[in-house]
């Protein structure tokens, strides 16, 4: 199936669509680039068409199954689907665009609590995206003088293009005043890391693509989804929403999870792609690699422990960084 992108539709606002479905004994599937879904009885199957671009709610009811591919065109199309019981009550699971998770009551408050005291505060929400910026260099350094492997790949700390890149890096965010500017800092210690690794792996000519043109590009956004997976995880376990990001936020709604993300990717999911581009390792390899590794250094752990740090403002101090 192509890719496509919601403008590609004819969208209509959600205020204004017109269908709200509820399915039972049947199967949702993706055909010829259309939605339908199939109901089987003892003389025929029978497939009917849905109007995604006009549906609001798909709720999924008792004796139902969805395919992957049409959940990926409801995703694009803004169709919120909803596993439920018999007669649409209880819902079980809702899925927005970004993530499915169970529907459970029994969530804890005092994470979300925490992140809301700082929240709104410009100077402690920039305080905390700096205190993120030192973990995930934290967990670099970790890493990269912990793990064989890499090194033997050439990725070592102690090397003076990474210690040049770094001291830039603390420099430049002791002195960020907003957002943008750790962005840019960021985005420019990333680039120097992706410049070291494609030198490391001796891989010619590379420029980071996040539509496919090389194995590297490709294990770069494979993993980097990867990580968007435990960060995800990470959040709906400590119940704060993924639209309180203190980064990302004024492009993404979700950019919370990929403020996490960062924690781990370039410590793990960078050199990992490069490595496994050199070797031509298949996709399957390349995900059996990433995810041990994940398994090795405890990223989830550190995820969890980094967001519980700062929802409890046991790492925030604005006086120091604002």
């Amino acid at each position: 199936m192509e890719n496509f992108s919601p403008s590609d539709l004819k969208a209509i606002l959600h205020s204004k669509r017109a269908n709200i479905y509820y399915l039972e004994y049947c199967r949702v599937m993706q055909k010829d680039g259309r939605v339908l879904y199939l109901t089987e009885s003892s003389k025929e199957n029978l497939y009917f068409n849905i109007p995604i671009a006009n549906t609001t709610v798909i709720l999924l009811g008792n004796g139902t199954s969805i395919t992957q591919a049409a959940m990926r065109m409801l995703a694009q199309a803004g169709v919120l689907v909803g596993f439920s019981g018999g007669g649409a009550t209880p819902l079980y699971m809702g899925c927005e665009i970004e993530w499915m998770t169970p529907q459970s009551e029994y969530r804890p408050t005092e994470y979300l609590q925490g992140w809301m005291q700082f929240w709104f505060d410009d100077e402690k929400r920039l305080a905390a995206a700096k205190t993120f910026q030192q973990a995930r260099i934290n967990f670099l350094q970790k890493v990269w003088q912990k793990d064989r492997d890499l090194k033997n790949e050439g990725f070592d700390f102690n090397n003076e293009r990474i210690q040049n890149a770094l001291d830039t890096f603390h420099t430049r965010t002791d002195a960020a005043r907003k957002q943008s500017d750790l962005l840019l800092t960021e985005a420019q210690l990333t680039k120097a890391l992706y410049k070291f690794a494609a030198n490391s792996t001796n891989t010619e000519n590379f420029t980071r693509q996040h539509q496919s043109t090389d194995l590297a590009n490709d294990f770069l956004n494979h993993g980097n989804y990867l990580a968007y997976g435990l960060a995800a995880s990470c959040l709906w376990v400590l119940g704060i929403p993924h639209g309180f990001a203190v980064m990302h936020g004024k492009t993404r709604r979700g950019a919370l999870v990929f403020d996490i993300a960062d924690l781990i990717k370039d410590a793990l999911v960078l050199p990992w792609a490069f490595i496994c581009a050199k070797e031509n390792a298949t996709e399957q390899e390349f995900r059996q690699q990433i995810l041990q590794a994940f398994t090795d250094h405890k990223a989830l752990d550190f995820m969890f422990d980094t967001v519980k740090s700062i929802a409890l403002a046991d790492e925030l101090g604005v006086d120091e960084h604002a």
